[in-house]
């Protein structure tokens, strides 16, 4: 499954420190945040934890995350 949630992940510093969060604690694959785009779109490839679950974990590392259609 692909995750795509809208974030507010600002920096490419911000996107490193989330992305290596994610990596550590979960099984995914490939994953990026798109800093550029006007939703900061934090995509993830091979995503096998439910999504509110990676919503919730990104909001811990301090950033807002919602699922987007």
């Amino acid at each position: 499954m692909i995750g795509i949630f809208k974030t507010n992940i600002a920096t490419q510093s911000e996107s490193y420190n989330v992305l290596k969060a994610i990596q550590q604690h979960f099984d995914v694959g490939q994953c990026n945040v798109d800093i550029e785009d006007c939703d900061r779109v934090l995509r993830i490839v091979d995503l096998k934890v439910p999504e509110d679950k990676m919503m919730e974990f990104v909001r811990m590392q301090g950033f807002l995350c919602e699922a987007l259609e």
